[in-house]
């Protein structure tokens, strides 16, 4: 299994003899260990000892371990503390609450606070509507775990979840301006999260799931999509089908295939390969094979998890039955969101002309990218260290700014189908290749562009309950009186 390295800055206080050459011989040992020293800097000294903050990049967890091992063997050298670059960015949390009105004055608090605020509650309990224009409402995403499925990391629990639901919360913040907030529930009972997110429903425009382990994640999902009235969406597996089916097609331009004429063999059936299945077939893909450990889903087989009944009686046209090397023989597409290692070069080689590999396992893909190109037409990964990255950062941005400008009642296929062509259009004919097909999250137009296409699909849908005046020069809305 090839080493996954995650780079990051090492800072270590080290306390060394204060004389000639103590120091040459401390750099050594870091060198050795694989260590790059980036600045050192003096914390106190005295006529024998010396101690200094030594800042040190490091290629991954491994490495960091070498480097502090090879310092403490040295025989005149104590380590005093050590910290790293990401735990410190993490101190405190990596989010906060700030007023937008200052409060200064009486008249001030008077405003914002009693008595002032007592008229503008009033005039949401009669028309509750008005939360929308008159409370952080309009503008703020619940970001709900009950941390069973995180990262690549498992069940490690919500107080485990609570960082990477900060971190989303950042993200909805600085790429689409939403006001995030991590809910972390002490909880995997299907009935009591329902239960608790309909509880907190008022406070928020839109409830966006994440990380919640499957099949549970489903029951969630659908039963909160009925209950609510604002935008619900499970990430994990609509985020990442739209930012799929956006990549596949500007690989199927690269190499001149339709998405109708493609064979596309899908490994994982679970959140994402379930969501990713039923996207490429709303956007017209006409034979699609999931796979799972037991190898090609079809109807010879009894399967007691209703998604897999519902995946094996819908797709697998041909109902082909077999391990993932038999039915990828042939295949236009191998997309994987499974398990590391279980695609080899010598299956890519058996597939149709062109063949395009999206292997998306993380941390580790299903095959390493580098390994795959040689013989694969496109390939794309869920990695950030190669070309075409699929990232669900891509997408949830713009769907839920999108979203929360109509005032949209949920989000519908149409409005995800939407956003996977917005993404797509960013990679114009011109640039487009087989290691460009996929635009940088870092791209500003990406937010932009899928906001809008996810608004204008809600409205022509009949879920929005306000239209964007996209031609008004201060960008206002119009209620619609239309409920989601």
């Amino acid at each position: 299994m090839a080493q996954v390295a995650i780079g990051f800055t090492l800072i270590m206080r080290i306390e060394l003899a204060n004389t000639p050459g103590a120091f040459g011989t401390l750099a050594n040992a870091i060198g050795d260990a694989g260590g790059v020293i980036a600045a050192v800097d003096m914390h106190a000294v005295t006529k024998s000892r010396v101690i200094r903050d030594v800042t040190i990049n490091v290629s991954s967890d491994v490495i960091a371990s070498e480097v502090r091992r090879a310092v403490e063997a040295l025989d005149d050298a104590k380590v005093v503390s050590v910290s790293d670059s990401t735990f410190l960015a993490h101190l405190g949390g990596k989010i906060g609450v700030e007023p937008k009105i200052p409060v200064k004055t009486r008249q001030d608090l008077s405003t914002v606070y009693t008595p002032g605020v007592a008229r503008v509650s009033m005039a949401i309990a009669a028309d509750p509507s008005k939360a929308f224009a008159l409370s952080m409402k309009r503008n703020s995403v619940a970001v709900v775990s009950d941390g069973t499925a995180v990262l690549g990391l498992g069940n490690i629990g919500p107080l485990g979840a609570l960082p990477v639901m900060e971190g989303k919360a950042v993200l909805f913040k600085q790429f689409a301006g939403i006001d995030a907030f991590p809910i972390c529930l002490d909880t995997t009972d299907v009935d009591e999260i329902v239960a608790t997110v309909c509880h907190i429903a008022p406070v928020f425009g839109g409830i966006n799931l994440e990380d919640i382990s499957a099949p549970r994640c489903f029951e969630i999902e659908r039963r909160l999509v009925e209950a609510l009235d604002i935008p619900v969406m499970h990430d994990d597996q609509h985020g990442t089908a739209v930012v799929i089916l956006a990549g596949l097609i500007n690989a199927g331009k690269v190499v001149g295939k339709e998405l109708s004429d493609m064979q596309v063999v899908v490994a994982g059936s679970g959140a994402a390969g379930t969501a990713t299945t039923k996207m490429l077939l709303g956007a017209g893909a006409r034979d699609v094979i999931a796979v799972d450990r037991q190898g090609a889903l079809n109807r010879n087989e009894r399967y007691d998890d209703p998604h897999w009944r519902w995946l094996a009686e819908h797709t697998n046209k041909e109902n082909r039955s077999g391990s993932l090397a038999t039915v990828l023989r042939g295949a236009d597409v191998f997309i994987g969101v499974s398990a590391p290692d279980i695609l080899h070069p010598e299956d890519i080689v058996a597939m149709a002309r062109d063949p395009i590999v999206f292997a998306m396992a993380n941390p580790t893909p299903e095959i390493m990218p580098d390994v795959a190109a040689p013989v694969a037409a496109v390939v794309a990964t869920g990695r950030s260290d190669f070309p075409n990255q699929v990232n669900n950062l891509l997408s949830f941005p713009g769907i839920f700014r999108g979203a929360l400008d109509v005032r949209a009642g949920r989000i519908t296929d149409r409005m995800k189908l939407a956003a996977a062509a917005a993404i797509a259009s960013i990679v114009g004919d011109d640039e487009r290749s087989a290691e460009y097909i996929i635009p940088s999250v870092f791209d500003h137009r990406v937010v932009d562009a899928v906001a809008k296409a996810v608004a204008a699909a809600a409205t022509e849908e009949g879920v929005a309950r306000r239209s964007l005046n996209i031609g008004a020069p201060d960008g206002s809305t119009t209620d619609s009186g239309h409920r989601g």
